[in-house]
């Protein structure tokens, strides 16, 4: 009866332990569900709810002919997916399969701990996709996780609580945290991102694009992720002004608009009048060139990494690399300029090109409404008027254009976008013969009044045109503010009516001062983090050790302040360790003593002895009184150490002094 209470507990510790190691893993999978393709993320997902239900059913784990032909119809659509089993697609794709089947192949302690060291690896992978706070919090409960499974399979008795088990994992994890701590700040930093690979130039991120089609900015600003953050060193200019230059494209298909050829600035063809508005921005990553400021800057930004940066003709900034890190700059920029004001006419082909055959109702209505007015200024305010009256209509489902993208939208579907606006003014205008050009980038923002940031989203991406007039220069003509002026003076929602269940909700929150004011701590935390812990880079590692007193520090120097800093925390971690060692109690004190002097007539206790053990051992090594004495004393503190002694202790404890006394 006793051996099979024992199996039947068994069995249930197993099932315990088992389930623990599943949730652990399945937190450590989680991340990883975001990137992956779908079958990985379904083939997981049965994976797993295959092995709980084995546990809770107690059944078999399947056999390996089982096994062979899933993991091998698994490889064979990864090769489908990646054409290859390298890189760092392929490879996470394939680790994050193989945790998940090698849960299936648990016979022996040796599997269970190449699981768990599985996991720990593909924890660290979660890091090239994503380096949020939220990530990083799941990273360290999923540690704590894993070592409370860990802890779990030690044990070979009783198992203790859930609770208990998971205390003592999340103590380890947090006695490791001191050193974790220590090893960021002083640990030798290396230029570049530390979560990144070789092939990561060519990943996408969102952002603007180098060509703007019809429809491609509508989809960009359904994202509310943040494209910049700005600091400025005095309050920000009014709505109508927060116009962020990014892209010039002046080359035109009859479909796409590109950027055209381009040169370096020439500072003598721009003037600037007034008080610069400096801005300290820092730029999230998007796998472009492009830089974005407030229009316009007349010199390129200032750099607190060293990324090389140049300036185009067409007041552009651009860094020489593609932007994989967040990057922080400083840069002027004054809303009072003229830009190419004393150019060439016939220097600007490129701003009045007009593809052949292409739009001929636009072109036709464009030079007979420029015969109409007298100068370019009427015709400009004669375009404007036209949006203005004909009943345009401001969305973000437009319907469907024809090769002659312009004709269908001025005169049959009038509803769009800002691109579809911006692209159809600088066709009038080209065909009335006046030089324009397209500009995407960003317009708004808002505020954030917890960290004093201006934050500026992807969903304030945004597409205006350039007009080019003689004395005058470049000038800024917004055609959607035509159509929705509220799309300049206030913002994105105000002017596209609520559509929906999610647009229903958006509106709602938009007037909650509650979650706006949790949206923008969410917003000035991520801010911190992004600054303190994702960009502590090299330059922030030298600032840090100046402040404390180390100056040039080379990475020799560094490799010894990390170990002494870390050997100092240790100590300092193992101390109260060391001084909450239980304190022997009092009869051991004097068993001890006893020992000790056996061991002084040549008969010392071996450690593997108990008292009765070691008492017989003495028994052929003393003379008979002598070991008569010794068996008193031993007697008495097997009786109270062990026995159901029923004096105090205090009595106990003088009587084995006097026989201990007796033993001399």
């Amino acid at each position: 009866m006793k051996n099979e209470v024992l199996h039947e507990h068994h069995i249930s510790a197993d099932k315990s332990n088992t389930l623990l190691l599943m949730v652990a893993c399945i937190s450590v999978l989680l991340p990883h569900f975001w990137h992956v393709n779908l079958w990985v993320s379904i083939a997981c997902t049965l994976t797993l709810g295959w092995r709980i239900w084995l546990t809770l059913t107690g059944r078999r784990l399947p056999s390996m002919w089982l096994l062979l032909p899933a993991c091998l119809l698994m490889m064979a659509g990864i090769f489908l997916s990646f054409r290859t089993f390298f890189g760092k697609e392929a490879g996470v794709t394939m680790l994050v399969l193989l945790l998940a089947c090698k849960l299936l192949e648990m016979y022996a302690r040796r599997d269970l701990f190449v699981v768990l060291f599985l996991a720990f690896f593909l924890l660290l992978t979660s890091y090239f996709y994503q380096q949020t706070i939220g990530v990083a919090l799941l990273s360290l409960c999923s540690v704590g996780l894993l070592l409370s499974a860990q802890i779990s399979f030690q044990y070979t008795g009783i198992l203790p609580p859930l609770r208990q088990r998971l205390s003592a994992g999340f103590s380890m994890l947090g006695l490791a945290l001191p050193l974790m701590l220590c090893a960021f700040f002083l640990f030798p930093r290396i230029q570049g991102p530390l979560w990144g690979l070789p092939g990561d130039a060519g990943q996408g991120r969102s952002g603007l694009s180098n060509s703007m089609t019809p429809g491609g900015i509508s989809n960009l600003v359904l994202s509310e992720e943040i494209a910049f953050r700005v600091k400025f060193d005095q309050a920000p200019p009014t709505k109508n002004l927060q116009y962020w230059r990014g892209i010039v494209m002046t080359d035109y298909d009859g479909k796409s608009w590109t950027p055209g050829r381009r040169y370096q600035q020439d500072t003598g063809q721009l003037r600037v009048t007034g008080k610069p508005l400096r801005q300290l921005i820092i730029l999230e990553p998007h796998s472009q060139h492009w830089l974005f400021a407030l229009e316009l800057s007349h010199r390129t930004p200032r750099f607190t990494d060293g990324t090389d940066s140049l300036m185009s003709n067409a007041s552009e900034l651009r860094s020489r690399t593609p932007l994989q890190q967040r990057v922080r700059y400083e840069v002027e920029s004054y809303p009072d300029f003229r830009l190419d004001a004393q150019a060439d006419l016939q220097d600007m082909a490129s701003e009045l090109s007009l593809p052949v055959g292409v739009n001929p109702r636009t072109q036709a209505y464009a030079r007979e409404l420029r015969q109409q007015q007298g100068s370019h200024q009427a015709y400009i305010q004669a375009v404007l008027q036209h949006f203005r009256q004909q009943n345009f209509i401001y969305t973000l489902e437009p319907a469907r254009l024809g090769r002659d993208a312009i004709d269908d939208f001025l005169f049959s579907t009038r509803a769009g976008f800002c691109e579809h606006y911006a692209s159809a003014f600088v066709v009038l205008m080209r065909a009335a013969g006046i030089p324009a050009r397209i500009v995407t980038g960003y317009q708004g923002g808002n505020l954030n009044t917890v960290d004093g940031y201006f934050e500026v989203r992807q969903s304030d991406a945004h597409a205006w045109a350039e007009v080019w007039l003689s004395g005058q220069g470049w000038t800024r003509v917004d055609p959607t503010a035509a159509v929705a002026p509220e799309r300049v003076m206030q913002n994105l929602s105000r002017a596209l009516p609520a559509s929906g269940l999610a647009g229903l909700v958006n509106l709602a929150l938009q007037g909650n001062s509650f979650s706006q004011a949790l949206r923008m701590q969410w917003d000035a935390m991520n801010n911190n983090w992004n600054q303190w812990v994702l960009n502590y880079n090299q330059q922030g590692q030298q600032s840090l050790l100046s402040k404390l007193g180390w100056k040039d520090v080379d990475w020799v120097q560094m490799t010894w302040i990390l170990f002494l800093s870390g050997s100092l925390v240790l100590g300092v971690i193992s101390l109260p360790l060391l001084l909450n060692k239980p304190a022997t109690p009092a009869l051991d004190r004097v068993y001890f003593s006893f020992c000790h002097r056996m061991a002084g007539k040549a008969l010392p206790r071996e450690p593997h002895e108990g008292p009765q053990a070691y008492l017989a051992r003495l028994q052929a090594r003393l003379a008979p009184e002598e070991w008569q004495r010794a068996k008193a004393f031993i007697d008495f503190y097997s009786l109270c150490s062990y026995g159901n002694h029923a004096g105090s202790d205090a009595a106990a404890l003088k009587q084995l002094k006097q026989l201990l006394s007796a033993c001399k």
